[in-house]
C-alpha cells in the first residue's frame, strides 16, 4: 500500500510539472527565422510569422495587430543588420517585455556601396554555414526563455544544426562541377551576396540590398552593357518582387528565363521552397540546371 502512494505520489508530481510546462509563444520577422525557429523549438514553441511566405520584409509596414502580437510574445526573433527597418518601433510601440534574439549575431557581415555609402548586406542566411549561426543563436535564446524544456530544445538545435552543415557541403559538391566563368545569374536585387561568396556565383541585379532602392536609367543601361560583355545567359525572378524590371534587361541582352528564386521569403505551405532546407535546395537546383 506504502508502495502505491509513492507510486501516486511521483506520477501526480510528473502530471504537475507536465502542467507547468509552457509553450513558448514566439514571434519572428519573416518566414525564413519562423521556419527555423520551429524546427528548433518543436513542440516547445508557438510560432507566429510577421512577414509571411512571398512576403517582402523590406517593405513590410506592420499595424496594430502585429503591436499586439508582440506585447504577447515570450520571443522575437529578427534577423538584424537593417533588414527590419521598422522592428525596433514596433518592439517598442508593443511594449515588448521578453527575449529579442537577433539570428544573426555573430556573423561575418559583408557589405555593399550603394548610392555612395557603404551598407551592410542582411541576407547573410543564403550562406548555409550562416545559417547554421541562426539556428545556434536561436537554440539558445529558446533554452535561455524555456529552461524547463532547454534539453530538448538544445538536443532538436543540435540535430538541425548537422542537418544544415550537411546541406553546406551539398552545396558545394553541386557547383563544383561547374567551370566558374559559367556561374552568372541575373536577379531582381542584391539578395544574393554571401551566396556568391560562398559558392563562387556571381549575380548582376538591377536594384541594391533592399527592394525598395530603384535603379536608374543610367545604372540599367551599364548593367545591360556588363551583361552583354559578361555572358550572362540567364535571368531568374524572386518569389517576393515584381519581375517586369528584371524581365526588360533580359530582354534586351538576350538573357533566358531560368526559374523563380527565393531568396527572402519561402513559398506557401506544400510549395517549393516551404523550408529553409527546401529553399535553399530549390535555388541552388535551379541556377545548376541553368549552367549545366
Amino acid at each position: 500500500m506504502k508502495m502505491k502512494r509513492v507510486i501516486l505520489a511521483l506520477a501526480l508530481g510528473l502530471i504537475a510539472q507536465g502542467a507547468m510546462a509552457k509553450t513558448l509563444n514566439v514571434v519572428t520577422s519573416f518566414s525564413v527565422l519562423g521556419d527555423i525557429t520551429q524546427q528548433v523549438g518543436g513542440d516547445a514553441v508557438k510560432v507566429t510569422t510577421l512577414v509571411g511566405p512571398d512576403g517582402d520584409p523590406h517593405t513590410f509596414e506592420p499595424s496594430p495587430k502585429e503591436s499586439a502580437l508582440l506585447s504577447k510574445a515570450d520571443v522575437v526573433v529578427v534577423n538584424g543588420l537593417g533588414l527590419e527597418g521598422w522592428i525596433d518601433r514596433l518592439v517598442k510601440a508593443s511594449g515588448f517585455k521578453g527575449k529579442l534574439v537577433v539570428a544573426s549575431q555573430g556573423v561575418a557581415t559583408q557589405t555593399l556601396e550603394e548610392d555612395g555609402q557603404t551598407v551592410t548586406d542582411p541576407h547573410a542566411w543564403n550562406n548555409v554555414a550562416n545559417g547554421v549561426i541562426y539556428a545556434q543563436n536561436i537554440t539558445e535564446g529558446l533554452a535561455k526563455a524555456d529552461p524547463q524544456d532547454a534539453s530538448l530544445i538544445k538536443a532538436r538545435g543540435a540535430k538541425y544544426v548537422d542537418d544544415l552543415r550537411a546541406l553546406d557541403s551539398w552545396v558545394k559538391q553541386r557547383f563544383s562541377p561547374i567551370p566558374r566563368e559559367k556561374r552568372k545569374v541575373l536577379t531582381s536585387h542584391d539578395a544574393f551576396g554571401y551566396f556568391a561568396k560562398a559558392y563562387q556565383v556571381d549575380f548582376l541585379s538591377p536594384q541594391g540590398l533592399s527592394s525598395e532602392s530603384e535603379a536608374n536609367a543610367a545604372e540599367v543601361g551599364a548593367l545591360i552593357k556588363q551583361i552583354k560583355a559578361d555572358g550572362v545567359h540567364t535571368w531568374f525572378m524572386e518569389n517576393q518582387l515584381d519581375p517586369r524590371l528584371v524581365k526588360q534587361i533580359a530582354s534586351a541582352t538576350g538573357a533566358q528565363a531560368g526559374g523563380e528564386l527565393y531568396p527572402e521569403a519561402l513559398s506557401k505551405p506544400g510549395g517549393v521552397a516551404d523550408s529553409y532546407v527546401k529553399m535553399v535546395r530549390h535555388n541552388v537546383d535551379t541556377i545548376v540546371k541553368s549552367m549545366e
